[in-house]
């Protein structure tokens, strides 16, 4: 089958198993290059957010994901290398001048955007985790990004962790008003106000 057609089809399930509903506030969905961050609870919350994407600008975004997790076994492979052109970070082996923020970089170059979730790994879903510094590293060396902060609502019931089948529930994803990396802004300051970004976008 068509990669393309693959990705349609595939894009259809999730939304459907999910129950998505998607919200853009004071945003609108744009080919321009951007960063989308999210929070993260559940393994679906790359390919939900993906699928929540129109196609054209779907096609230009590329999920951030753990390489040791999607290149295990043929189906996840193919899916990740294939049909969703995913950014495979590996997290064992991380060398001086091959840092995730440097492959980062290096494969978005001027035309793809990203898909990333700055809490490193999946919580619970009770509260949003602390950012780690990639995002910031990320945009000191990429400033002219625009940021689309994400809020993921209900994942980690759908997929609860531990979990191969998902249980089809309602979710909602919200994509929230573009923000960047300001001029001389400390880290600490600016992942806070990252984090600060998404969590609001749950009372909205």
């Amino acid at each position: 089958m068509d990669v393309k057609i693959t990705g349609a089809i595939l894009a259809l399930l999730a939304r459907f198993l999910s129950g998505a509903s998607i919200r853009w506030l004071d945003c609108q969905p744009d080919s321009c290059q951007r960063v989308y961050f999210a929070n993260h609870t559940s393994h679906l919350d790359a390919i939900v957010l993906w699928s929540a994407l129109p196609p054209e600008v779907r096609s230009m975004t590329r999920p951030v994901a753990a390489k040791d997790y999607w290149m295990a076994g043929r189906v996840r492979r193919y899916l990740s290398t294939r049909v969703f052109n995913a950014l495979l970070i590996d997290r064992k082996e991380i060398k001086v001048h091959q840092s995730p923020v440097d492959v980062m970089i290096r494969e978005m170059g001027q035309t793809y955007s990203l898909i990333v979730f700055p809490e490193g790994g999946r919580t619970t879903g009770e509260e949003i985790g602390e950012f780690k510094s990639g995002l910031y590293y990320l945009c000191k060396k990429r400033p002219d990004l625009e940021l689309i902060p994400v809020h993921i609502d209900n994942m980690n019931r759908i997929l609860p962790r531990g979990e191969v089948l998902p249980v089809p529930l309602l979710s909602c994803i919200t994509f929230g008003p573009p923000m960047w990396l300001e001029a001389n802004e400390p880290k600490a300051d600016f992942l806070a106000r990252a984090r600060d970004a998404v969590r609001r976008l749950k009372e909205l």
